[in-house]
């Protein structure tokens, strides 16, 4: 059986990202341990969350390591 029960931190994040030297829009939701990530309306990948809290990209347009950071840091604060 499958948890669909809404983990901490489920929910729908927006915010403005550096991304090829330019501030895009960067719209994130995050499901159970997923986040679906789409940067400036057109690029769009997926990223999980293993259970020491690292996120790794799995899928979409490659996103450097430095913006994956920024990403986790505004979905779950300053850890």
């Amino acid at each position: 059986m499958t948890d669909i029960t809404p983990a901490e931190k489920d929910g729908k994040y927006k915010f403005t990202i550096s991304y090829s030297e330019r501030e895009l829009s960067c719209e994130v939701e995050k499901e159970q341990n997923t986040l679906h990530v789409t940067i400036d309306n057109n690029m769009h990948a997926t990223l999980k969350i293993d259970n020491e809290g690292n996120v790794t990209q799995t899928d979409g347009a490659a996103i450097p390591a430095s913006t994956i950071e920024y990403i986790k840091k505004q979905v779950f604060g300053h850890v």
